[in-house]
């Protein structure tokens, strides 16, 4: 006869309906307590999350805004619009020299100068401080003062349009004119009007001056389109602009985009796609991987000993710098590249290799395509971030100062980044603070632009798996 270990009914433990419910009840209660547990720790986690981002937008918000509010005002600058009278009694030169017939080279380049040199004896100023007092009469009592009001640069302007065109002589032309830099700093507010005269920059006459002429209406403020087309000034400041170091940099990421991204898309296709993975190929992608970290610097102290102390290639020249600026950019464009190459699924090689298409006919046909939007922002981030560079330029002289537009890669030119700096450490900093915050508003604005492309490129041509 068996026996079971099992119990029989009578000795099973009577059901007791008060503890089950008091059983489970608690269940409940320890359950709520760990979700609600759960629940504040993820609204504290969230709640730490927005408070992260709002204050990473508060500052970036407060950065942009003071940019904007000191650069802002400095793309408006003071000027004045007057007729200027070429009049004939001031401006005694002679017709444009031709070569006579028989008359050598030399002969002529001689009267050629001389001819110049009738124009250096011109009184300029005079023809200025007449164009100001025909629109104010009453302004005649102070020629002395209204020189000051000019830019020191206008006189040679009006020298320079009768040199390109004698026929301007006898008549009279509306010319806008800029204020000297000083002047423009006292119109507005940009110096302390309370210190005393030994303190000022200009005479109380002058001072006064430029107030009674704003007052009358005849200073006004108005849009500087040349802070876009001049290059920087020295000897009149109020002239400097952002052409020259604008072409500098369009010149150096001509460079960029033409040597290091088809050099790191090529290079990020044989390491992915191509190469076989052994040792040589491992030293190559931590190597890859570290020069994305060394710090820009270290590229300008290798552009300034290979590129310019032995290829010998010139100073200060965008060539130079966009070489520089390629060998910083390569490491970013081979990384992004090879993200982009991996996202792809091996299923789209293996149906490409399965229907008969050799490596490089499923690479180029198939994959490439695909991980295009994703290379093509990793390239433009990649110049958008060798756009911003200061560091790598200072090395290879390019901090110089350049008063004139580049027009080949091989002229020396600066570039924004470094233009900004100059102007910063000007000794004319009431002026140019915002002349920098400008600059940088300009610099911004052209690397949001990249980036935006490159967040449009994607979103465009991006596919979901």
């Amino acid at each position: 006869m068996s026996t079971s270990n099992n119990p029989t009914v009578d000795q099973l433990p009577e059901f007791d309906p008060k503890k089950a419910a008091e059983l489970q009840q608690e269940r409940r209660r320890r359950i709520e307590a760990s979700l609600g547990k759960r629940h504040r720790k993820e609204k504290v986690f969230k709640s730490m999350g927005f408070s992260a981002v709002m204050i990473g937008l508060f500052f970036v918000a407060l950065l942009f805004g003071s940019i904007l509010i000191r650069g802002l005002p400095a793309f408006w600058q003071s000027s004045m619009t007057t007729t200027v009278y070429f009049d004939p009694n001031e401006i005694k030169v002679g017709p444009k020299p031709i070569p006579r017939s028989g008359e050598s080279p030399a002969a002529f380049e001689e009267r050629f100068i001389a001819w110049q040199g009738e124009f250096a004896m011109v009184d300029w100023d005079s023809l200025l401080v007449n164009s100001v007092i025909a629109k104010d009469p009453k302004l005649a009592s102070q020629k002395d003062e209204i020189i000051n009001i000019f830019s020191s640069s206008e006189s040679y302007r009006l020298r320079d349009m009768v040199l390109a065109n004698q026929n301007l002589i006898g008549k009279k032309e509306e010319i806008k004119f800029l204020t000297a830099a000083n002047i423009d700093v006292w119109l507005t507010g940009k110096i302390d009007r309370d210190l005393p005269d030994e303190q000022q920059q200009l005479s109380p006459e002058i001072r006064h001056l430029a107030d009674e002429m704003k007052a009358d209406g005849i200073i006004t403020r108005s849009f500087n389109t040349q802070i876009f087309t001049n290059p920087d000034s020295r000897s009149a400041p109020e002239l400097s602009g952002l052409a020259g170091a604008f072409m500098g940099s369009l010149f150096m990421m001509m460079i960029v985009i033409f040597i290091s991204i088809p050099i790191g898309v090529a290079s990020a296709i044989y390491l992915e796609e191509f190469a076989k993975q052994n040792w040589l190929t491992d030293i190559i992608e931590v190597n890859i991987n570290n020069l994305a970290a060394v710090p820009s610097i270290v590229f300008g102290l290798l552009g300034a000993a290979i590129f310019i102390n032995w290829f010998h290639l010139p100073l200060s020249a965008p060539l130079v710098g966009g070489l520089v600026l390629s060998l910083m950019t390569l490491p970013t464009v081979i990384i992004t590249t090879r993200a982009s190459l991996k996202a792809v699924p091996p299923s789209i090689r293996q149906a490409a290799l399965g229907l008969g298409a050799s490596k490089v006919q499923s690479v180029f046909h198939h994959v490439l395509p695909l991980a295009l939007p994703g290379i093509l922002t990793g390239a433009i981030i990649g110049v958008a971030q060798a756009l911003g560079e200061t560091a790598p330029l200072l090395l290879i002289g390019m901090s110089a100062f350049v008063a004139s537009i580049p027009s080949t890669p091989l002229d020396q030119a600066t570039a924004l980044p470094v233009q900004i700096y100059l102007w910063q450490g000007n000794e004319l900093r009431n002026f140019f603070e915002g002349r920098t915050a400008a600059a940088i508003i300009v610099l911004l604005a052209l690397m949001i632009g990249l980036n935006s492309l490159a967040i449009w490129l994607r979103k465009k041509f991006e596919v979901r798996w």
